[in-house]
């Protein structure tokens, strides 16, 4: 409004203006005579307008009263126009070309208002005014006026988390969870009694900054079979990636050995891991440790692989206890991946190695063998030191609400120097090499036709409840898949006779073996809860512990699983 009311202002101005210049230039001189003929007469004998005469009557000047009152009016409006720019205008508003300037016209008594261009007809000096273009100034005024304020930050949620992002999407924050209780009951001899448990209760925050680099933050405040209380931080890392073919990530993070330990634990088919994860490294803490990793993905993905480092001694003990860290190789294969019609687009095979080393001076044991689902323990520890070795093959088939997947992993533990250190014992005597191998087979089938994707939850057609989500076709009672797997480990620790004159000794053998098979049910409500019972009988074939015998224990687990 106060546009409108200035421009007003300023045409009436204009138009009392070029009145008193065509008053000025009407006049006749003094010493001019009064035009006569065809082009006009005198004003004595001016015709009537109906007349064929064209002459106008000449216009009455300003007094000087009314210049000075339009001379404060133009002052009060370039005070408006000033003061108006000065609350719209904006650093990229463009600059006013011209100057708008009140002068005296060579007549006396007589204001005009010209239009002119920096150095011609502006004042000079120090005191000389910028030029300003009137006209330039109330469309910069409008244009900054109509211009949108800058677009706020953004949140929501984005069918898989939450966000909060900024509005040039470079930088974004998700917060993610879950929860997982479980319920287990055991039969068996010696076996652990029945219980309910928080498993798993973990939170964080995930994003980006940038295009290049990636964060996260996960803890875990049900830190189960880390040997420790309360809250602990499972991951911290920052990914730097410069492109999808090479990626560094460093922090604590999950080392990338195995295809089931490399998939979220909220995405595996059974409630535990299989057995062949009791070779994993670190694991005791949740197979996570301070590293650092290059990875990436080739040829959209048909080649993948990771290499890196760590200290192998998971979260609790941050510090190494020798100056050999961890090594990590992993490749994975997808040879159809890029072939979208082929029956194998998801058909995936790869290896990985780990090699560390170990301090018997630390008393550093081999793994602690006992069941995922703790139905008993197998196999003894033993003290190490020296070589640790990691070997793994895998494969991958999926098609359809179809999954295939199996794996085996190898691990030796060398034990040089290494005896009883009591009085009369075998002092530091080589011992042969520990060996474990283990291997795990298994098959889902989505029975309501869900498709089964590699690492990830199956798109829920008809969810019982829940908020939509992309693939819903309406509301049902969720989706159901079938899940079976056999699984087994065995561990070799060879005798040996030390036949000394004065203190002969003999290391005992141990060649155990143990298998499992599990049958389960997987019940997805929604996308983001799901139910899952699982049948295990658990065959202790050679125990280990003195009075055990021979048995199978049965193993009932269910879990209530919510993410977010």
């Amino acid at each position: 409004m106060r546009i409108v009311r200035s421009f007003l202002l300023l045409t009436a101005f204009t138009c009392l203006a070029l009145c008193v210049r065509a008053a000025d230039s009407g006049k006749s001189s003094p010493d001019q005579p009064a035009a006569t003929g065809t082009s006009g007469a005198s004003s004595e004998t001016a015709k009537p307008a109906a007349a064929t005469s064209t002459t106008p009557a000449a216009p009455v000047a300003a007094t000087r009263e009314e210049v000075e009152e339009l001379r404060a009016e133009v002052a009060e409006l370039k005070a408006a126009i000033k003061k108006l720019m000065e609350a719209k205008a904006q650093p990229e508003a463009p600059a006013a070309p011209a100057a708008a300037k009140a002068t005296e016209s060579s007549a006396p008594g007589l204001i005009t208002l010209t239009n002119s261009e920096p150095g011609a007809g502006a004042a000079s000096g120090d005191d000389a005014e910028p030029a300003t273009d009137i006209d330039a100034l109330l469309q910069a005024g409008k244009t900054q006026a109509q211009k949108p304020p800058a677009a706020p930050v953004t949140a929501g949620w984005n069918g898989e988390h939450f966000f909060i992002k900024s509005p040039d999407g470079q930088f974004q924050i998700q917060p993610y969870g879950y929860v997982q209780t479980d319920f287990r009951s055991f039969d068996g001899d010696g076996a652990p009694a029945n219980t309910f448990a928080v498993r798993r209760a973990r939170f964080g925050f995930q994003g980006n900054y940038g295009k290049h680099f990636q964060f996260a933050i996960l803890t875990d405040a049900a830190s189960s079979g880390t040997g420790t209380s309360g809250a602990i931080v499972r991951d911290v890392y920052l990914n730097a990636k410069i492109n999808d073919a090479f990626q560094i990530q460093a922090g604590q993070f999950k080392e990338p050995f195995a295809q089931e330990l490399v998939a979220g634990i909220t995405n595996i088919d059974f409630v535990e891991r299989g057995l062949q994860s009791l070779l994993y490294p670190s694991g005791v803490f949740a197979f996570r440790s301070p590293g650092a990793v290059i990875h990436g993905d080739i040829n959209k993905g048909v080649i993948q692989y990771w290499g890196g480092i760590f200290n192998g001694k998971g979260y609790a003990n941050a510090t190494n206890t020798t100056s050999v860290p961890e090594s990590v190789g992993r490749i994975r294969l997808y040879p159809w991946r890029n072939h979208k019609d082929s029956f194998f687009q998801s058909l995936a095979f790869g290896g990985s190695i780990a090699y560390s080393y170990s301090a018997g001076i630390s008393n550093e044991q081999t793994p602690r063998l006992t069941e995922p689902d703790l139905a008993f323990t197998f196999f003894p520890q033993f003290r190490i030191n020296g070589n640790v070795w990691r070997g793994e093959g895998e494969f991958t088939f999926l098609h359809g609400p179809w999954g295939v997947r199996a794996e085996y992993v190898q691990a030796e533990f060398d034990r040089t120097g290494v005896g009883t250190l009591q009085f009369g014992g075998l002092g530091f005597q080589n011992l042969p090499t520990v060996r474990y191998k283990a291997w795990n087979g298994s098959a889902t089938y989505l029975l309501t036709g869900e498709k089964r994707p590699e690492n990830g939850t199956p798109r829920v057609k008809h969810p019982l409840f829940g908020p939509e989500t992309p693939g819903i076709t309406g509301k049902g009672w969720g989706a159901f898949e079938l899940a079976f797997r056999y699984s087994g480990i065995q561990g070799n620790e060879p005798g040996i006779f030390f036949n000394n004159v004065f203190t002969p000794e003999l290391v005992p053998t141990f060649n155990m073996h143990t298998d499992e098979f599990t049958a389960g049910v997987n019940w997805y409500l929604n996308y983001w809860v799901r139910y899952q019972t699982n049948v295990s009988v658990d065959r202790l074939k050679q125990p280990s512990t003195i009075g055990a015998v021979p048995q199978n224990y049965l193993v009932f687990e269910q879990r209530i699983q919510f993410r977010f």
